[in-house]
């Protein structure tokens, strides 16, 4: 696994929603290098662990990674708080991502809450192609949907209250694009529970599906075995690390 450590300023800084917080980072060694589904570590001052971050946007002309993360505990708040012009250090690209497939013509992405960022490197590469499913708990919740549109994928949006889009689990409109068929491959990230049965779905489909955990880090190069998970490869049990064999899985692989 080939990273850089460096110290990079932040160039943009928006306010996405209650404690949701969206930073470019100018980092050109570290955009030159990253695929979707990738992530990088960020130490807050003062702390001893990173934070692991999706990446959200690569521009790689410019040397611009995109992160849209929430505020959850006191790290996170402390790189929030960060303003345009102070750096961030960051150790990335880190992990293995999405499989990318040229020749697909539909694929289905699926982004569970603050999973949904790792989705828009995908639909901006697979753009028209993309049918982009959504979940949050509710409508002030809600992100990306208007980058996702501008990629050129077309979007269904899932609250768990219905105060935006359809309320319905995400599980219920790709049972309906998987029914309609022609689909090449689902890619998805957010919340355990929904990963599961999102994976259940395409397999029994017979789709090719990957998918992104989420989990505590320590390290973010498989050295501290914090991360650990659960896989079959080649029909045996063996443990993995989702920062260093993941945080992509193929469906088929993890063990739940």
């Amino acid at each position: 696994m080939k990273y850089t450590k460096a110290l990079d300023p932040i160039v943009k800084k928006a306010v996405l929603g209650k404690n949701l917080f969206r930073l470019d980072i100018l980092c050109p060694d570290i955009a030159g290098a990253a695929q979707p589904g990738q992530f990088v570590h960020i130490l807050p001052e003062g702390f001893t662990l990173r934070r692991p971050i999706s990446i959200c946007n690569i521009d790689k002309e410019k040397g611009i990674l995109t992160i849209v993360f929430e505020v959850k505990q006191a790290g996170t708040e402390w790189i929030a708080n960060r303003s345009v012009g102070e750096n961030l250090d960051l150790l990335g690209p880190l992990g293995h991502g999405f499989t990318l497939k040229p020749d697909a013509k539909k694929v289905i992405l699926i982004g569970g809450g603050i999973g949904t960022p790792p989705m828009l490197p995908l639909a901006r590469y697979y753009g028209g192609k993309a049918t982009v499913i959504c979940g949050f708990r509710s409508a002030e919740c809600v992100i990306l949907q208007d980058e996702f549109q501008k990629a050129g994928a077309q979007t269904i949006l899932c609250t768990d209250n219905g105060t935006a889009g359809r309320k319905a689990l995400v599980t219920e409109p790709l049972k309906e694009l998987l029914a309609a068929g022609d689909v090449d491959a689902v890619y998805a990230c957010g919340p355990t529970p929904m990963l599961k049965f999102v994976s259940a779905i395409a397999n029994e489909a017979g789709v090719f599906c990957e998918i992104s955990l989420e989990e505590r880090m320590g390290c973010g190069i498989g050295a501290c075995l914090v991360c650990a998970c659960k896989l079959q490869k080649e029909g045996k049990d063996v443990m993995g690390h989702v920062c260093k064999d993941g945080p992509v899985f193929s469906s088929k692989e993890v063990q739940w």
